[in-house]
């Protein structure tokens, strides 16, 4: 597991690359939904647009905290925290009240996040008592 902790740069860099895809979304939302969920947002209509827009920019905001994380040790533990939670929200939605859409290319997400959850916990985990450490120096 100690891999983890010498890597986590690249861990993150590559998650950051993968969440920052979603300005996608911001951009193209009809075709964004479309690939990956088999749905578009054409009976929803434009308030589904604006919402639909400003998820996924903020999700490609959490992939920029991640490639900034990379290269900023300090701001990794709370770039990881927030990113984990988001991650495990949409994980949990997915699981329970979109269980309909797994048939589709999300399921890829579905996986590819809960990788990265467990990873960044992982981390977190095992650099806990080193940043405890540092905080209860004088």
């Amino acid at each position: 597991m100690k891999w983890i902790v010498a890597h986590i740069k690249w861990i993150m860099l590559i998650a950051g690359i993968l969440t920052a895809s979603m300005f996608y979304t911001a951009l193209a939302p009809h075709a964004a939904l479309t690939s990956n969920f088999g749905h578009n947002l054409e009976p929803a209509g434009p308030l589904a647009e604006l919402i639909v827009r400003n998820w996924g920019f903020l999700i490609g905001l959490i992939g920029v905290m991640l490639i900034y994380g990379a290269f900023d040790p300090p701001g990794r533990p709370f770039i990881l925290t927030i990113t984990g939670i988001s991650k495990i929200w949409f994980i949990g939605l997915l699981l329970t009240v979109g269980s309909s859409y797994l048939t589709q290319p999300i399921r890829i997400a579905l996986v590819v996040d809960s990788l990265e959850v467990l990873l960044f916990a992982a981390y977190l985990v095992m650099t806990r008592t080193v940043r405890e450490g540092v905080r209860a120096a004088p």
